[in-house]
């Protein structure tokens, strides 16, 4: 079963994550009238960013629960795997609103358009704001969870992108540079490009079962080769069942004379004490009964 590792309780953190998706739904309504009404693209595409924003966290929430469901007949591995799911399809609706935001800005850059500089500061200095309190909001729950992690990255890109836009406004007030505001806009797109590709790479990982950056399979493998009783190994598998439980699986040829069920609890006690790998499945083979030309992997 998955576990929370932050400090927070399960029920204060969702509280909180609840309150951070209210926050940023009004956040985003206020930003969308406002870039309307001043005609700043800048504004809107920061709104945009905090209504993903707020989707991601509504998922997050969701995902969170669901993980916290025990195994059972269907999902005998458990349901820890639906935040990396969750997280995953963050980083892809991301990608494609960064996207968006890119070719808006071109077309914007091309065709410049009025500009409302003191809507565009004022708002975007309520959102500042509200941004840097819900990044602190999660900022707890972020160290060990991949899914609130990401969210929490994108209300900290959102901070950063509400100072940029202040700064467009800023100076559309002083100098009426109405280039600034497609420029901003392809900076924050290209930031939320930056943090969705990076993001993005692990929860893939995860969902293809690669095996875990610690430990590492040679680190596990030279481990087993080390006990004794052991001949070789071959047929490994080391993959992650999810963010935080990795699994291995493998065959073990044990030396002449050795007991197999002895030698099996061995291994599983080493990998569980060492290696925190506590899901474990162990084919012991004698030398004369093992596989023939085995795969060291797969």
């Amino acid at each position: 079963m998955p576990h929370d590792h932050s400090h927070i309780p399960d029920q204060t953190g969702d509280r909180r994550v609840a309150l951070a998706v209210a926050v940023n739904i009004v956040l985003t309504l206020v930003q969308i009238v406002a870039g309307v009404v001043s005609g700043s693209l800048a504004l809107v595409a920061d709104a945009v960013h905090n209504l993903g924003d707020a989707l991601s966290l509504v998922i997050a929430f969701v995902a969170r629960r669901i993980g916290r469901r025990p195994p059972d007949a269907k999902m005998t591995f458990g349901y820890g795997r639906a935040e990396v799911v969750a997280a995953l399809i963050n980083y892809t609706t991301l990608i494609a609103i960064a996207i968006f935001l890119l070719a808006e800005a071109v077309q914007r850059a091309i065709h410049p358009v009025g500009i409302e500089g003191w809507i565009v500061v004022v708002v975007a200095a309520v959102a500042l704001v509200i941004d840097t309190l819900t990044a602190w909001l999660i900022h707890g729950m972020a160290r060990d969870s991949m899914n609130i992690r990401a969210a929490f990255l994108h209300n900290l890109a959102d901070a950063m992108g509400s100072f940029a836009v202040i700064v467009a406004g800023t100076l559309i007030l002083l100098y009426d540079w109405r280039l600034i505001d497609p420029l901003v806009t392809a900076l924050i797109a290209g930031y939320i490009l930056w943090h969705a590709a990076k993001g993005i790479r692990p929860a893939i990982h995860v969902l293809m079962l690669g095996s875990p950056d610690s430990p590492e399979l040679d680190e596990v493998t030279n481990a087993l080769c080390g006990m004794d009783g052991i001949e070789g190994v071959h047929s490994v598998h080391l993959w992650r069942i999810q963010e935080h439980e990795n699994a291995f699986q493998a065959h073990v040829v044990m030396t002449p004379g050795a007991d197999a069920m002895a030698l099996r609890a061995q291994i599983k006690q080493k990998l569980a004490d060492h290696f925190g790998i506590r899901h474990a499945s162990i084919e012991i083979e004698t030398a004369s009964a093992q596989c023939r030309e085995p795969d060291f992997i797969g």
